[in-house]
Order: structure tokens, then sequence, then C-alpha cells
């Protein structure tokens, strides 16, 4: 629902008009709005802020002579859906959602990337956009490039499926909740996903997929892996730290890569 702000239409919850991101069509989209303007910073030391609303925070950062926003989304599907959704409508068409996670795998260790390029649809924001038997698949050249960034800068990566749970606690199997207990029909869920080849746990991937296809955009998803589920329920903090910048080697390779794919940039 946009409103007018100076002659300009704003969006109502992410705060931003189609001039004021100067015909960007790639976002990254991180949940919590206080890594956006380090983000950003990746892309262009001199990246400026454009918006602060609610949960979402927007940076604008010149690279390579294109414009690549950062937007953050808040974290679970919902929030994350309405930015998607007013994203769009002012011109952005590369989505690509940029997070930590927790790897299920025995392989899948803290500092690695997780390059998601389907997600299990454990989330319900997405079935009010498709049926759950629609799937939540990342976009192939998309995911392409960033799987060729990673193998570029020699970052750890896995490729593979991931699952986007609703909730942070059961959703995920954690047994550190407030009341230590889960519903019958998730206990032992870890292990499930475990055991069909899903990689990791996390919150917005399956979203972002299934509506990025229904509207025809391009969608990719890079985690940083934070804990090792296999081990311990607690994300590992000083792990955090490498995991997230190589996560972000990996953002911006892949988005330049990308671009000169579209010849955009040499």
């Amino acid at each position: 629902m946009p409103k007018q702000v100076k002659n300009e239409t704003l969006m109502y919850h992410i705060a931003l008009s189609k001039n004021m991101v100067e015909g960007a069509e790639y976002v990254l989209l991180p949940g919590d709005p206080g890594r956006v303007e380090s983000l950003a910073k990746v892309f262009d030391p001199n990246a400026k802020h454009l918006a602060t609303n609610r949960e979402h925070n927007s940076f604008l950062a010149d690279f390579h002579g294109q414009k690549v926003l950062v937007c953050s989304t808040g974290m679970g599907a919902p929030s994350t859906l309405i930015a998607v959704e007013e994203l769009a409508m002012i011109g952005l068409k590369y989505f690509l959602r940029v997070g930590t996670c927790g790897g299920i795998q025995s392989y899948t260790k803290v500092g690695d990337v997780i390059i998601n390029n389907a997600a299990v649809r454990l989330e319900g924001a997405s079935s009010h956009y498709a049926p759950i038997e629609y799937p939540a698949v990342a976009s192939f050249e998309f995911t392409r490039d960033l799987v060729e960034a990673a193998k570029t800068n020699k970052v750890p990566y896995h490729v593979g499926i991931g699952a986007s749970s609703d909730t942070f606690w059961p959703g995920q199997e954690r047994l550190d909740n407030y009341s230590g207990y889960l519903l019958r029909r998730l206990r032992g869920s870890l292990e499930e996903w475990k055991a069909l080849n899903v990689l990791n746990f996390e919150m917005e991937a399956s979203a972002v997929f299934v509506v990025c296809n229904v509207f025809k955009l391009n969608a990719g998803c890079i985690c940083a892996v934070i804990a090792e589920r296999d081990k311990s329920e607690v994300p590992d903090l000083q792990g955090k730290v490498k995991a997230v910048k190589n996560s972000e080697i990996v953002a911006v390779q892949g988005i330049y890569n990308s671009m000169k794919s579209r010849g955009l940039v040499k």
C-alpha cells in the first residue's frame, strides 16, 4: 500500500520508491537490519543509506557501474515476502537471500557456505502464492554464478536443498526452548531431513524461491553455517565472523558473475 511523499510513491513497508533505487535490479536480502550497512559497503565503501522503516533497512551501492540494493527483511517468511512484493513493484529483478543457518549434515561445518538450490517449504507464507505442491527452487543461472564465485575464491561450499522453517526452536527441532516440549510430529524431524539429504535449516529461502518463480523473477540463496546441529543447538558466535565473511565473498563475486553473464559489466 504505497503512500505519496515529495511527489514520489513510497512503498508502505520498505519506504522506498522506484526513483530512490536508481534502476537497481539486484537486491541482497539479509534478515538483520544491523547487517545492511556493512554488507552494502563490501560492494561500495561509499554506499548510501536510503531508508529505515520497521524491520526494513536499506542501502544503495555502486558496483562496476551498476546499482546494487541491500534491504533487510526481518526474520521469517511473512515479513520477507512483504519486502519481496514491494521491491518487485519498484523494479528489482534479482533477489539474493544472504543469511545464516544451522548445518545438519556432518560435513556442513561452521564457516562453510551453503548455496541452496531448493528448499523444503516448512513455512506457511508461500502457500498464499502457490499450493504446497509447487516447488521452491532457485534460479538456475543465478545459482550457477554463485557456485562459480565460491569456486573462484576457494570458499568452502555445499550446494543442495535447505529447509525453511517458520520457527527457530520447534520447527528446527531445538530442545533448548522455553518449555522443553516438542509436538510429536516434530520429534526426530532433524534426523529425517538429514536422511533426505537436506543440508541446513533457515527461515526464508523457500518463500523467496516460490514467490520469485511465481513473479518470473530470479532468486538465489547463500547461507553462512554458524551452527553444526549434529553437535550443538547453539550458534558458534566466534565462527560466525568467518562464516559471514565467506558468504560476503561469494555474494560479491556471484553478483558480478551474474552481471557479466548478462553483459552488464566486462
